[in-house]
């Protein structure tokens, strides 16, 4: 059955403030414009040219915390109401009855959009296994009718992107053990949709590329948390998505990740193969950023494999590329991606070709670029500096760092991390007669 048209009059009013604030910019190139302003006060916020269609047609009649702090920040001294959007508490959303179930005559239940925004919010930032299933709608039954006669519109290809930005964002705060197994069914719920419900060419467009993107988050995930094999499993279904969906984009991500995998797994020849073949699914995106990681990423490969001059010519392309700057073009998935990350990575390098010091000094300075809240990325550049220390023979210095990165593993949990100081730890048992070496083995030991 065909939608009923809605009544002109029940129509939003548009937001032609934001539309003239715009300018000649296009709907993506102002929403590249809000996310680096959200990105200059600490604010992730995942905006896109649709985001932006929405709020100028009036869609959006108040946006959320998050969003608000964005616009006052982007336009000092406007107020919402400058901005073109109504009061906060005016703004109402309603609730309908569950799919499949009709309530003629029942009084509707309201809830403003804010509140839903921040119960949303605070329910999936509560951490959690149980709150990754109620955040990305998990918790609720199944589909009253099969899936197979189910009609995909927008509605269904946002859960499945925003379910991407949701996983990347607790695990920056958690690791990934805890979120494996949900994140799982949530990619089940992506293809199924993507397999056997019906849409329209735009909707498959973007439902290939949410369901490719979500197929590589929970390979990162299961890469984290110690199950390879499926993470190998799970990045080689996003390529097949991206190879149907002519998506360089998304190759280039399936490329990228499957290269770092290789590097971990001891495959390096690989890990160089898959690298290269991301930069030249990338070659045309125009996002310099984006090249200057997957440079890195063949750079690790060669210098496991301690071809020295090949890993140095990659780290030099690599910062090259990086030096260019952020670009409207960059993917949002690379919002990790600043001057702590790369140079973690070129630490990372360093250690692979025994040169301790160098690798230590670039590790300590990735800690001190990487901003707090990447719990997980401060574990793990800590965890790196205690291997690369040890290897240089300093074991007092290296018993110190392995104490920091077992605190901060209080906080995040992540099977690759806890390896990589099991690894140290095994190491320096045997000179607990240095007295930082004995204390940090007994504390290692007591957290189980």
């Amino acid at each position: 059955m065909a939608p009923t048209p809605l009544d002109p009059a029940d129509r939003p009013p548009a937001n032609h403030v934001m539309r003239e604030l715009r300018g000649d910019l296009s709907p993506g190139e102002f929403a590249a414009r809000v996310r680096r302003a959200g990105r200059e006060i600490g604010e992730h916020v995942s905006c896109d040219a649709r985001y932006i269609g929405r709020v100028e047609a009036g869609e959006i009649r108040c946006p959320n915390y998050a969003y608000e702090r964005v616009f006052r920040h982007m336009f000092p001294g406007r107020s919402l109401a400058d901005l073109g959007f109504a009061p906060r508490g005016t703004v109402r959303r309603r609730v309908g009855p569950p799919r499949g179930e009709a309530v003629p005559h029942a009084a509707p239940q309201h809830r403003t959009d804010e509140e839903n925004d921040d119960v949303h919010r605070r329910t999936f930032m509560a951490g959690g296994p149980a709150a990754l299933v109620t955040a990305l709608g998990l918790d609720q039954p199944a589909y009253a009718a099969p899936i197979e006669h189910r009609k995909v519109g927008p509605e269904e290809v946002a859960v499945v992107e925003e379910a991407v930005r949701r996983i990347r964002v607790l695990d920056d705060r958690q690791g990934a053990d805890a979120l494996f197994d949900s994140a799982g069914r949530s990619l089940r719920e992506a293809y199924l949709l993507l397999n056997t419900g019906y849409y329209t060419a735009d909707t498959e467009r973007r439902l290939q590329s949410g369901a490719g993107e979500l197929a590589i988050s929970v390979g990162w995930l299961a890469h984290d948390s110690g199950r390879l094999a499926d993470a190998r499993s799970f990045y080689a279904e996003a390529l097949a998505t991206a190879r149907m969906a002519d998506d360089p984009a998304l190759e280039a991500h399936a490329f990228c990740n499957t290269a770092f995998l290789a590097r971990d797994t001891g495959r390096p020849r690989e890990a160089v193969r898959a690298a290269q073949a991301a930069q030249q699914a990338a070659r045309d995106i125009g996002s310099p950023r984006l090249l200057a990681l997957l440079a890195m990423r063949e750079a690790g490969g060669w210098a496991v494999l301690r071809e020295r001059a090949s890993c140095e010519q990659a780290l030099r392309r690599a910062h090259h590329y990086f030096e260019q700057g952020a670009r409207d073009a960059d993917p949002e998935w690379m919002s990790f991606f600043g001057r702590a990350e790369i140079t973690g990575l070129e630490a990372q390098c360093w250690s692979a070709l025994d040169d301790w010091t160098r690798a230590a000094d670039l590790a300590t300075r990735a800690m001190r670029l990487q901003d707090p809240h990447f719990v997980r990325n401060r574990a793990l550049y800590t965890a790196e500096l205690a291997h690369d220390q040890l290897g240089g023979g300093d074991l007092a210095a290296a018993a110190v760092s392995g104490t920091h990165a077992l605190e901060l593993l209080r906080e995040v949990s992540s099977t690759r991390i806890k390896g990589m100081l099991a690894g140290t730890v095994g190491r320096l048992r045997r000179h607990r007669g240095v007295p930082e070496v004995a204390e940090f083995v007994d504390r290692y030991d007591a957290a189980g």
